[in-house]
């Protein structure tokens, strides 16, 4: 008869989940030591304001790509866990653009390998909805809760998270913020881009916040995707 918690191995995955466990609750407690600027609640209710307005505005919108998205299978929505404000892990929504149970298959795969997997597994509308960033569109739900903001770093699954403190000791200062649907990472993102790359940008956002950089910030993203929208699209 075996034992549970007797097998090296699993001995082995219970320290490592007990340390990663204690890891995200040091950079949460760390992250939660910041306190918030006078800026940050003006930003919140800029984020309440706007993207209720949003999703009413864009009711049409979001009936026609659900639609879209039916037509190819279950679920509309994709819904997957993601590391917030202060390490609080919530549930991110977009609309699914990837083949039914792709999350399982692509795994904890990062970088090229996980672009390759995620190509492959894109849908027909999913390419069009990722093209024209329309998957997005469901996260306004998650910034009128609180989950996220409007404008900050783009959030992370939990084990990536975990992955990414070990390699770059400065990833845990992303928590400081609301994590975003778009930010100075996703406008200024490059295929070549590292994650470390990547996290200067998000810093440079968190260090120098401030109202007019938000607006900034929406007004290139409401540019590139109206862009996207109006460019022709090719024959397929």
């Amino acid at each position: 008869m075996t034992v549970i918690g007797t097998d090296p191995s699993q001995r082995g995955l219970d320290r490592r989940l007990a340390e990663d466990d204690s890891i995200l609750e040091r950079y949460s407690r760390m992250a939660l030591e910041f306190d918030e600027r006078p800026v940050d609640h003006v930003l919140r209710a800029a984020d309440m304001l706007l993207a209720s307005a949003l999703l009413v505005a864009l009711l049409p919108a979001l009936a026609v790509c659900a639609l879209a998205v039916r037509a190819s299978g279950r679920p509309v929505l994709y819904r997957g866990e993601r590391v917030g404000r202060g390490g609080r892990v919530f549930h991110m929504y977009k609309f699914r653009t990837l083949r039914p149970g792709a999350e399982q298959r692509r795994g904890r795969c990062l970088g090229e390998e996980l672009d390759q997997l995620t190509a492959g597994e894109t849908t027909r509308v999913g390419r069009r909805l990722r093209a024209t960033k329309l998957d997005e569109l469901p996260q306004l739900y998650n910034v009128v809760r609180g989950d996220m903001s409007l404008v900050g770093p783009r959030p992370i699954r939990p084990a990536f998270f975990l992955e990414l403190c070990h390699e770059i000791p400065a990833y845990w200062q992303r928590l400081v913020v609301r994590p975003g649907i778009t930010g100075f990472a996703q406008l200024r993102l490059a295929r070549e881009m590292t994650w470390a790359e990547k996290l200067v940008h998000d810093l440079e956002y968190i260090a120098d916040r401030s109202v007019g950089l938000y607006l900034a910030i929406l007004g290139q993203t409401f540019a590139f995707v109206t862009s996207r929208l109006a460019r022709p699209r090719p024959h397929v």
